[in-house]
């Protein structure tokens, strides 16, 4: 078994671009991190393996919708309480409505793991099957649930956007250890989507734009 797929859909979903500052405005697509993010709530080991996103097919037209919200500006602390109309503010989000992807992805092993790669693919498809995951996955804000199955046969959306520079990731996907001072580690890529198939280059490919890491 060499990779696999999922298909995950929902009501709604916002991938922030990197670029939006206040407004949340998403990318066309979801993001290879939104998408890796669904995976690993299905099932993750990450001392042994991360995910590599391969593929991602659109089977449902592209749809915007545009939502206001009251949110609170402050972060609340567990042992202090909070005035919510003090720090009440309205925010436009921007988000895709009626949302339907196929994920194909695969299984990279980390360095020092020392089982087989088969089992992790067979313990993955039976928690697809099952429906099991850690957490209920989200496309991108926890209120907008991801649902997933099995794959089905349905046909990607032919149509062809330039997506320009899309985020890929905010971690190191090598470095699986969190920690105090661990810090952001931004990668982008230039997607395309063609005829409904976005491709994902490998992480550790040269088509993956990297910050240059410190000494």
């Amino acid at each position: 078994m060499k990779e696999i797929q999922v298909e995950v859909w929902g009501d709604f979903g916002c991938f922030s671009r990197s670029e939006s500052k206040v407004e949340r405005l998403t990318y066309p697509v979801i993001t290879p991190s939104a998408a890796r993010g669904i995976l690993s709530a299905i099932y993750s080991k990450p001392p042994e393996f991360y995910w590599q996103v391969k593929k991602i097919e659109v089977l449902k037209p592209i749809r915007y919708i545009s939502i206001k919200r009251n949110e609170v500006s402050k972060i609340g602390r567990s042992m202090k309480s909070m005035l919510v109309e003090e720090s009440r503010t309205q925010r436009q989000t921007v988000a895709l409505k009626d949302i339907r992807y196929r994920i194909t992805a695969e299984i990279i092993p980390q360095k020092d793991f020392k089982g087989t790669v088969n089992q992790l693919y067979e313990q993955a498809l039976r928690r697809i099957r099952s429906g099991k995951c850690y957490y209920q996955p989200s496309f991108g804000l926890r209120e907008f649930v991801c649902y997933f199955s099995e794959p089905t046969d349905a046909v990607p959306i032919p149509c062809d956007i330039d997506l320009g520079i899309m985020l890929y990731d905010v971690f190191d996907l090598h470095k699986f250890k969190v920690t105090e001072k661990a810090e952001p580690y931004v990668t982008v890529f230039k997607a395309r989507l063609e005829r409904g198939i976005l491709h994902v280059p490998d992480f550790d490919s040269d088509e993956v734009l990297k910050p240059e890491r410190s000494a």
